[in-house]
């Protein structure tokens, strides 16, 4: 006879389950005696040979504190009634451990009954974090598997160690520790405590790249993410080592390459090794470029029923002796797309058919148009959005359920979630899958992470307009998930006093309209320029829409009250007879055609505005006025970015004088060399600036790169303005009194520096030299701005 398990089985199943549970059972009498485990009972009845095991009359369960006799029952392989098959009973003690609601099972075998003995796993009654302060708490509950109330195991805790340990190295923290504690309760509880050694940043001491020819380690350090450590980048972390970023800078170097002529280049390997103090990393890319090609032939072939290979052409944009550009091929299978989209064929396969020509170093293109399968959207799911509302971002998306799939429009619909900023950089995603019951649709899948977007911010500054500011503000732009915009700000400044409240909703009446009202209170000094302070009280009602993604059509109606304060027998009688208050009911249109390639910093494209203001539908004043604008933008070579802008503004009173404060000023931020208002019609008497009834302006911007890394924040420019403006009609034909203005168009040259420093923005432009100034006009070389806001 022998019994159901004997030293070795007990070891089998302690090593296979990696608790402390061992199976007890009876064993033959000449066996040595085997290790007991504290819960198990000496046997009671002889052993019994495989002929002869016996029947379970019984199945008693002991030691269980909160989980029911019958529930352990559950996860028996053997039943009252059975034989004691060793075999299955077996397989219920591994059931039971492998539920990880006990710390110890002992199944043994008394006379007719099977007696289970349990040790439950204690339950959590609290988790805490201790340490941790550059990684907040909610961060790293989100990590973090255990929770109060429920099981605790080893294995549970050891996991979540090395989760927060992976959360840290994510943060560049390669030394820190976690220690996990449980301190026993009564009743079977445990308190959790993770003890946290943050330890200090480990940073990117230097990066280092191998093969590389064609660019110095200077230029490629700037292409990747990753940053050397230097003193000025204490607000980024991207002077840590990350692993995924280094991944991501692979992907950089590539692209680079590539955009810049080398088809064959790769990126052999990228290490990254770890100082023995833990506290520096060392990486290293090793790079082969190979050659650089020349594009000797780009053509068309469009094998599409009765689309003309000319309605394409236009799309293609790399010509025959250009430099290899692989985004631009990129750029151009998506603009032959679009066009075959706006020429009514949405299902077409456009792929580019590469012949390199290794001797001659050129690469001939040829952009294979073909019918592709019909695709048709048929749903559209959304991931990851815990707070915004699904149709907040539905309407970004330009495809809906039944439209045909165009990767065009998916690329675009990233485009607008991404600049909704609600999400963080770089984590919206649109996949698509085949559908499993249809093999002619696609699943499209929005994933999206959410980020902050409601702002606590206030700012202390100095401009040389303003003087000396303080500023506070609050704003959510994403209110309630409706992606409504909600700000609250109050400025005070030496010159200028504000506080205002702006609502915007952008999709009113779920149509795209967009649609908000501000409400605003300002206190603007002109002492020094025109002896007169200004407090105006009200408010303005906003609508717009768009005509397609670059032009854009906005209306305004604004309601204000100005009272002219301040005045005294000094000021120019023009400005004295305006004293008082007066109703300003304005309609105003806007007009935008905008095609920048970035509307912060753009660097390529161009914009058109244009402006009509109609005062008149009651108040007090009367007048028309309109204005113009259009910019332009190229970068000829890498990093110099050349810019040109112009404006121009026209006012006429309708039947009545028009007010100082709406006639135009030439001076300063639209015309440096110049104090605000230093360009003005002036009374010849007292030299007040009385403003112009028209206005034109003109700027030619160079931007000028110094050889300085992109993170230093340090952008440098050479500048050239100039300005004209045109007298006050109305006042010059009192004949009253004299009037100093010229036509004479003003204008100056200089340098300006920005530097985005660790303690905010700080501009200087200085203008050394100033052309056709007149004699009563006010100039002032220095013109500085600093300020920042802290959130």
């Amino acid at each position: 006879m022998r019994g159901f398990s004997g030293a070795a089985l007990r070891f089998l199943v302690a090593a296979l389950i990696g608790l402390p549970g061992i199976l007890i059972l009876p064993t033959p009498a000449q066996s040595a005696a085997p290790p007991v485990s504290p819960l198990a009972a000496p046997p009671t009845t002889p052993p019994t040979t495989p002929q002869d095991q016996g029947t379970i009359e019984f199945i008693a369960v002991q030691g269980s504190q909160r989980i029911e006799p019958a529930t352990i029952r559950t996860y028996l392989t053997v039943r009252e009634g059975d034989s004691f098959d060793p075999v299955r009973i077996d397989r219920s003690l591994k059931n039971l451990f492998a539920t990880g609601l006990f710390a110890d099972v002992v199944i043994t075998r008394q006379s007719t009954t099977l007696l289970i003995r349990v040790v439950e796993n204690p339950i959590i009654n609290r988790i805490s974090l201790e340490g941790n302060s550059k990684i907040k708490d909610e961060d790293l509950d989100k990590e973090v598997q255990l929770r109060a109330r429920v099981v605790y195991t080893r294995t549970k805790v050891q996991q979540d160690v090395e989760k927060i340990l992976e959360l840290y190295r994510r943060k560049g923290r390669f030394a820190a520790r976690v220690e996990p504690k449980v301190i026993e309760l009564p009743q079977n509880r445990v308190d959790v405590v993770f003890e946290i050694t943050e330890g200090s940043p480990t940073y990117v001491r230097t990066i280092n790249f191998v093969g590389n020819e064609s660019f110095d380690d200077g230029d490629l350090r700037d292409v990747v993410l990753t940053r050397e450590e230097r003193w000025w980048r204490i607000f980024s972390s991207n002077d840590t080592y990350d692993p995924d970023r280094m991944n991501y800078d692979r992907e950089l170097l590539r692209r680079h390459y590539v955009e810049e002529g080398y088809a064959d280049f790769e990126v052999i390997s990228a290490v990254a090794e770890l100082a023995s103090n833990r506290e520096n990393f060392y990486m290293t890319f090793t790079v082969k470029e190979g050659p650089r090609y020349r594009l000797s032939q780009v053509d068309l072939d469009v094998n599409v029923k009765d689309l003309p290979k000319e309605t394409l052409e236009e799309a293609v944009v790399p010509e025959a002796g250009d430099w290899f550009n692989g985004k631009q091929l990129e750029d151009t299978v998506d603009a032959i797309t679009n066009a075959a989209g706006n020429a009514g064929y949405a299902f077409v396969e456009v792929r580019p058919r590469l012949d390199r020509d290794m001797a001659a170093k050129t690469v001939s293109v040829v952009f294979q148009v073909r019918e592709g399968p019909r695709v048709f959207i048929e749903r559209v799911d959304i991931q990851g959005n815990n707070r915004t509302l699904d149709k907040v971002i539905r309407r970004e998306i330009r495809l809906v359920e039944g439209d045909a799939f165009n990767t065009a429009k998916v690329r675009r619909s990233r485009e607008r979630l991404e600049n909704l900023g609600y999400f963080k950089q770089d984590t919206v995603k649109i996949d698509n899958t085949p559908s499993e019951a249809y093999p002619d649709r696609t699943i499209l899948t929005a994933k999206i992470e959410e980020q902050s977007t409601g702002e606590l911010s206030f700012g202390i500054g100095f401009s040389s307009a303003t003087g000396a500011l303080f500023d506070v503000g609050i704003s959510e732009r994403n209110l309630l998930g409706k992606g409504q915009d909600l700000r609250a700000n109050l400025s005070i400044a030496q010159q200028q006093s504000q506080v205002s409240l702006s609502f915007t909703e952008p999709y009113f009446l779920n149509r795209r309209l967009v649609a908000g009202a501000d409400v605003v209170a300002s206190r603007t000094d002109y002492q020094n320029e025109s002896g007169f302070t200004s407090n105006t009280y009200g408010g303005t009602a906003r609508m717009g829409f768009s005509y397609n993604e670059y032009m854009y059509q906005r209306f305004n109606y604004n309601l204000t009250a100005t009272n002219l304060t301040g005045l005294n027998a000094s000021v120019s009688q023009f400005i004295r007879e305006q004293a008082g208050t007066t109703i300003t009911s304005q309609l105003s249109q806007i007009l935008t055609y905008d095609r920048r390639n970035n509307v912060i910093d753009p660097t390529g494209g161009y914009y058109v505005t244009l402006s009509t203001d109609l005062s008149g539908l009651g108040g007090s004043e009367r007048y028309v006025r309109g204005g113009v604008g259009a910019a332009v933008y190229a970068e000829p070579f890498t990093g110099w970015v050349l810019s040109s802008i112009v404006a121009g503004n026209y006012i006429v009173g309708l039947g009545q004088e028009i007010k100082i404060y709406q006639r135009n000023q030439l001076g300063g931020y639209n015309l440096r060399g110049f104090k605000d208002f230093g360009v003005s019609p002036r009374d010849s008497t007292t030299f007040d600036a009385l403003g112009g009834d028209w206005m034109a302006t003109a700027t030619f911007e160079l931007r000028v790169p110094l050889g300085i890394p992109k993170e230093a924040g340090i952008k440098t420019k050479l500048f050239n303005d100039w300005g004209v403006i045109g007298p006050p009609k109305d006042l010059k034909d009192r004949g009253t009194f004299q009037i100093l203005d010229s036509r004479a168009i003003r204008g100056s040259a200089g340098v300006g520096v920005e530097w985005t420093s660790p303690v905010g923005i700080i501009s200087l432009d200085y203008s050394p030299f100033i052309f056709n100034a007149q004699t009563f006009d006010r100039t002032s070389k220095f013109r500085i701005n600093f300020g920042n806001r802290f959130n």
